[in-house]
């Protein structure tokens, strides 16, 4: 496990870089969000998804984001930094934040950067989907969108007296005890479902 510091770091050498490294988490949430609801209205006014078939995509793409956010955090932003190179880019895109947890201003990845790779699988699923990645997307980015919400609140408040609690236990386990365990921000499921669940025995 790295140290955990307060404050934060700078990151890139060039100020304009540094700059553009840094969001508030309010900018990333509110583009996502409107794009999820824009693809949905889209496919339902041009006839491509019907109102039914929208709310059935709309959630197997939220429920695909899950894995994905899952499978990205385990493989990619935790890879085996085995090489300079590997060790630089996990620093840039994940150990900055693993070392200043609560640097609000990298909380979530810059914009430039989502809406690239959201437009590639954007076409991506519509090599698979077809007519329906309206629904789908809609549902995968509002997932990202729910994603960031959960990520930046576990952060910056503290946990609520109820089942959402787990939240933030389990992400306070994967930053401070645990950094092989607990990938799923939003949503535990795939860690109940690939083993990666915390055991009883790590408490916060």
């Amino acid at each position: 496990m790295k140290p955990n510091h307060k404050g934060t770091a700078q990151v890139f050498k060039s100020p304009l870089l540094e700059k553009l490294s840094r969001t508030h988490i309010a900018v990333p949430i509110s583009i996502f969000i409107l794009i999820s609801i824009g693809l949905i209205t889209y496919g339902f006014i041009h006839g491509f998804i019907t109102v039914l078939s929208a709310i059935g995509l709309f959630f197997i793409g939220w429920f695909i984001f899950t894995f994905v956010e899952y499978m990205a955090h385990r493989y990619l932003f935790h890879m085996n930094t085995d090489t300079d190179i590997k060790k630089d880019i996990q620093y840039k895109f994940h150990g900055v934040h693993h070392d200043y947890p609560k640097d609000k201003d990298r909380l979530a990845m810059p914009p430039f950067v989502s809406l690239f790779i959201a437009s590639v699988f954007f076409f991506i699923f519509k090599l698979i989907f077809g007519q329906f990645v309206f629904g789908i997307v809609s549902g995968f980015l509002f997932g990202y969108a729910l994603y960031l919400f959960v990520h930046y609140a576990v952060h910056a408040f503290a946990p609520p007296k109820n089942f959402l609690k787990t939240l933030w236990i389990n992400h306070s386990i994967h930053h401070y005890k645990d950094d092989n365990a607990a990938y799923g921000v939003s949503s535990p499921l795939w860690d109940y479902i690939l083993g990666t669940m915390p055991t009883r025995n790590k408490t916060v």
